[in-house]
């Protein structure tokens, strides 16, 4: 953490990259992008994840150093986010899913097991992803996704892509404390150069995918244990992040729905320690 603090952000993005393998998987007319923590020289269990929307791996930023530590990491730039390609169908969870599941199997193989979890969009893509691939999904984790409980609060973000130097790095920090940390105190310079590069590529649409349902049908399908974060603060629920966890629990009883106090949105940045701890404690129950 210390190191985030006080090192150039850009230094930190590109060493942890480094330190991944990186893989391209079809996607449209391009590639998607995967990238792969492993620590353990294939030993360890899988675990996904999935950024949020207009978003990609760097979501993770704060979280893969720990969990690699316990599970061989494959996160991907999502199709029409990151570096990846737009998907042939951007209009469609459960055609972007299919994307990534294809991916998956190109990667580790057509009879692989994994965790998933997803942040956000990603949680969709991780209800989705575990419905094509049933049983070699050993648990999903939802983490403060949309797609969950009532509609919250409408968030007004400030246009940014017309922007340059301080006016530009200003306006991202206005719309990280609306929309995705709660303590303005935790919007560091990390935070913002990962909102810029993120802000800068994304294409696809993902809040009209995230509200169309698409997470609870798929969900409805999966038959692993389920698991569900949120931040108590965060900006897209609020003022009814209670209500999502209640539907998550009334939904799937047998879910283990857990919230982190005074966390926001992006509950893996703002509060990794704890987001760390709790996925993994999660995780355990299913670990081979």
């Amino acid at each position: 953490m210390n190191d985030q603090v006080t090192q150039d952000p850009q230094a930190i993005l590109d060493r942890l990259e480094r330190q991944s393998v990186r893989y391209e998987t079809p996607c449209g007319d391009g590639t998607m992008v995967w990238h792969a923590w492993d620590i353990s020289g294939g030993t360890a269990p899988v675990l996904v994840l999935f950024h949020g929307g207009a978003g990609s791996w760097r979501h993770w930023t704060r979280n893969i150093p720990a969990l690699s530590q316990y599970y061989r990491l494959l996160v991907p730039d999502l199709p029409g986010l990151g570096e990846s390609a737009f998907p042939p169908n951007g209009h469609d969870a459960q055609a972007v899913a299919e994307v990534v599941a294809a991916g998956i199997d190109a990667i580790l193989g057509s009879d692989a097991t994994y965790d998933v979890a997803g942040f956000s969009f990603g949680g969709t893509m991780a209800s989705c992803v575990a419905a094509i691939h049933g049983a070699r999904v050993r648990s999903v984790t939802i983490i403060g996704s949309s797609g969950i409980g009532p509609i919250g609060s409408a968030v007004e973000l400030l246009k940014v892509r017309h922007l340059t130097g301080e006016e530009r790095t200003a306006t991202h920090r206005i719309n990280l404390s609306r929309l995705m940390i709660a303590d303005p105190a935790k919007i560091d310079d990390l935070a913002v150069t990962i909102q810029d590069w993120n802000t800068i590529r994304s294409r696809l649409k993902t809040p009209t995918l995230s509200r169309s349902g698409a997470l609870w049908r798929a969900l409805d399908k999966v038959n692993v244990p389920v698991n569900g974060i949120w931040g108590e603060k965060d900006a897209p629920a609020n003022p009814r992040a209670l209500e999502r966890t209640a539907a998550m629990r009334s939904r799937r009883p047998d879910a283990d729905v857990r919230m982190i106090p005074g966390a926001g949105h992006w509950v893996a940045y703002e509060a990794p320690e704890q987001l760390n701890a709790m996925l993994l404690e999660m995780l355990a129950r299913t670990r081979p």
